[in-house]
């Protein structure tokens, strides 16, 4: 369904706002959907309600929602909402081999990250500021994701970053990561 391209295959959300609870949720394939590492529902749909309340978290496990994309061909619609504290709202498409997020929340306090910090200015808001703010990659020491990922570089990949990439932009990388 991604055509070798990267795709989102597991989110987690976590932290001091939910009260040291972690919510995860992957593909269907590697049927991860748990909250603090205990599953959430057997299957779908399953004898457990699809729901979990406590301390402001709510998570169900259905099929509502309007697909931000189109539904993969042979996929059905699985969908994780979460209603979360300070008015954030995570709803997961999950599909065969890959993930649709979408995250909706107001501004929070010290808020950065990829979609920038939401001071109203877009100019500090390029991969290169956000990059320097906040870094590259997630520490070791605060990944919350079970397992462990799996990189693999397909030739889709490859084609891509040739048609997207300028061969001096692309020995520049390389040299880095050599």
């Amino acid at each position: 369904y991604t055509e070798g391209l990267a795709a989102t295959n597991q989110i987690v959300v976590g932290g001091a706002f939910l009260h040291g609870h972690k919510i995860e949720v992957g593909t269907l394939d590697s049927g991860i959907l748990t909250i603090d590492g205990q599953k959430m529902i057997a299957g779908f749909p399953g004898s457990y309600s699809g729901s979990y309340s406590g301390h402001g978290i709510t998570v169900t496990y259905d099929d509502s929602g309007e697909v931000p994309d189109v539904i993969p061909e042979g996929n059905e619609k699985r969908v994780v909402h979460m209603d979360l504290p300070l008015d954030v709202k995570v709803t997961v498409f999950q599909w065969k081999n890959y993930l649709d997020v979408q995250i909706e929340m107001p501004k929070q306090p010290g808020q950065d990250g990829v979609c920038g910090n939401f001071n109203g200015n877009p100019g500090d808001d390029t991969t290169q500021s956000i990059m320097a703010r906040v870094g590259a990659r997630v520490r070791p020491s605060e990944n919350l994701l079970s397992g462990a990922a799996t990189i693999e570089w397909t030739p889709q990949m490859g084609k891509m970053l040739k048609a997207e990439c300028s061969a001096t932009t692309r020995a520049a990388g390389h040299g880095k990561c050599v």
